[in-house]
């Protein structure tokens, strides 16, 4: 019967195509490897829960335990994306997390872990064109715990919103009330110096009593009073 029952220590088929090692190379450092990658992680677990839960398989009586956790994250906004790497002092620990710890929930999630070749500097970032896992490029249902929508149907959503958007501005510029142009006090102070009027028309307050103009009346005057001074 050992041969029904697939060992839950093994790892998966996953081959990391930028690793460019051929499949029997992988397996044998696989065969010694103390990382593993976990994923489905929500992107609100934090590192602290993650450490807490894989100390578990640790054997510090044996000089081993959790040597580091780096998480995975966003290329672009440089959070947390839903993975990530524990690296561990031996390869036994590693193995005793595919059997105890693997398809095991944290933070109400299902999480799988497998063997890894090693983390190697550029694999924390999503390989997805949004920046995220390539599997949430892609996804179509709603997953609270993973940023909502798929980055695909989050575009498109916002897509359909900007027509909307600019259907709404079409309508409401064609429709009933709709101001076709601006004033047209503008025309006068734009027209050239010669045709704009810089003298206001004279008005009937201009005139005296005897059909005089007042500047005229006043030099008038001032001529009488210069001749009393002589």
């Amino acid at each position: 019967m050992a041969h029904v029952v697939t060992p839950l220590d093994q790892p998966s088929n996953y081959k990391d195509s930028q690793a460019r090692l051929d499949r029997q190379t992988q397996n044998d450092l696989l065969s010694k490897s103390s990382t593993l990658y976990v994923g489905n992680l929500s992107f609100y677990t934090t590192e602290e829960q993650i450490y807490e839960l894989f100390s578990k398989c640790a054997s510090p009586e044996d000089g081993g335990g959790v040597k580091r956790i780096i998480m995975g994250l966003d290329r672009n906004t440089r959070t947390p994306c839903g993975f990530c790497f524990v690296e561990y002092y031996s390869h036994a620990e590693a193995q005793a997390c595919m059997r105890y710890i693997n398809g095991t929930k944290l933070d109400e999630r299902v999480i799988r872990c497998d063997l890894d070749l090693g983390y190697k500097e550029g694999r924390q970032f999503g390989r997805g064109k949004s920046g995220g896992q390539v599997r949430d490029e892609h996804r179509q249902d709603y997953d609270a715990g993973r940023g909502g929508w798929g980055a695909q149907a989050q575009r498109a959503e916002m897509e359909r919103r900007r027509e909307e958007q600019e259907q709404r501005y079409a309508d409401a510029q064609d429709g009933p009330g709709a101001v076709a142009g601006g004033g047209g006090d503008w025309k006068e102070s734009a027209a050239p110096p010669e045709q704009q009027t810089l003298k206001r028309g004279r008005s009937p307050e201009d005139e005296n009593y005897d059909g005089t103009r007042t500047g005229q009346r006043l030099r008038t005057d001032d001529a009488d009073v210069e001749g009393e001074r002589m």
